[in-house]
């Protein structure tokens, strides 16, 4: 790939991490808490493990392309 082809990604990642360097210190600033910073990420991941938990407690599971009932549990 060329440079040039190369710096659109090149310009993103330095975007992504310009915004999220300005996030870290604009929420520093605010005088909020590490731990709440870090608890506040990971609430995001934590939510969508208690929707797969409740999906296949319930017996649903991953969808197969065959259909919508299909899953990798048993047919709902």
């Amino acid at each position: 790939m060329t440079a040039t082809g190369r710096l659109p990604r090149v310009l993103l990642h330095a975007e992504g991490a310009v915004v999220a360097t300005a996030a870290v210190a604009v929420y520093f600033h605010a005088g909020y808490p590490w731990w709440l910073l870090v608890a506040l990420a990971l609430a995001p991941d934590l939510i969508w493990i208690v929707h797969i938990g409740v999906d296949r407690t319930l017996g649903y599971g991953l969808k197969y392309p065959t259909d919508f009932k299909d899953t990798h549990l048993q047919r709902v």
